[in-house]
């Protein structure tokens, strides 16, 4: 427990930084400097109001300042951090690859709500996601289908190429219906896990997005021509891939 408790105080932290990266990437402003400082009046925040969640509540979603509202999704993008940390020293228990996974997970933190707002994901994260996963696909992953196994570097490659090649053909065939950052992002997370997790969160991400897509056109009237960021999609594919590709295989072995 006491671990846990360690692992949810690092990610709420990190999580805070992880706001900042998700303001000033797409803004083309530097992640170090300033300091922290509020949005409306630029005052600094003062480090008794810049712990995770907890001055957010006290503040009563304030600045001290000038009284201006902070976003909710300042906290949610902590805890989310924090919740996700616990869930791989769940999955996968103390090592390296926890720690790969943990970046990862803040990766696609980010990635999710800068397409969010912006439509984008930043060439920063995936661009160094790509090598940094042929590096530890190749010499420390696991196989997420098969725990036991090293991912290895022709399953690394394999997976970029897969998931870099899979979607370029995909921006081509629909003639800029796919973005270049979701080319890149699937290169890095098949260097990261290989292939098949390609195949796996290219499904996921597809079925939820057709399930939000179809909730949008039918609830809140919007057309077909609606676009709709799929980076977001494509992170939770991912999640669900990390979390349980094996658990997958195991079922579909089962209905075969």
């Amino acid at each position: 427990m006491s671990l846990y408790l360690i692992v949810i105080a690092v990610g709420l932290v990190i999580g805070s930084f992880l706001n900042v990266c998700i303001y000033r990437i797409p803004r083309g402003q530097s992640i170090v400097f300033p300091a922290s400082h509020c949005t409306a009046c630029d005052a600094p925040i003062r480090p008794w109001d810049n712990i995770p969640v907890i001055s957010f509540l006290l503040l009563g979603g304030r600045c001290r300042k000038c009284g201006e509202g902070i976003s909710f999704r300042y906290p949610l993008v902590e805890a989310s951090n924090a919740f996700l940390y616990c869930a791989v020293l769940w999955r996968f228990g103390i090592g390296w690859s926890s720690l790969v996974y943990a970046a990862l997970v803040s990766a696609l933190i980010v990635i999710t709500f800068i397409d969010l707002d912006f439509q984008i994901i930043p060439d920063r994260i995936t661009l160094t996601g790509i090598p940094v996963g042929l590096l530890f696909g190749s010499l420390l992953l696991p196989d997420p289908f098969l725990r036991a196994d090293l991912l290895g570097f022709k399953a690394s490659l394999a997976g970029f190429l897969a998931g870099g090649g899979m979607f370029y053909l995909i921006a081509v065939l629909s003639r800029g219906g796919m973005g270049g950052g979701d080319i890149k992002m699937m290169a890095m997370v098949g260097a990261l896990m290989g292939w098949k997790a390609v195949l796996l969160t290219t499904f996921v991400g597809s079925l939820t997005g057709s399930v939000v897509g179809i909730f949008l056109m039918v609830v809140k009237g919007q057309g077909r021509k609606t676009k709709v960021p799929f980076g977001p999609f494509l992170a939770l594919g991912t999640l669900a891939t990390l979390f349980y590709a094996q658990e997958v295989l195991i079922w579909y072995l089962s209905i075969r």
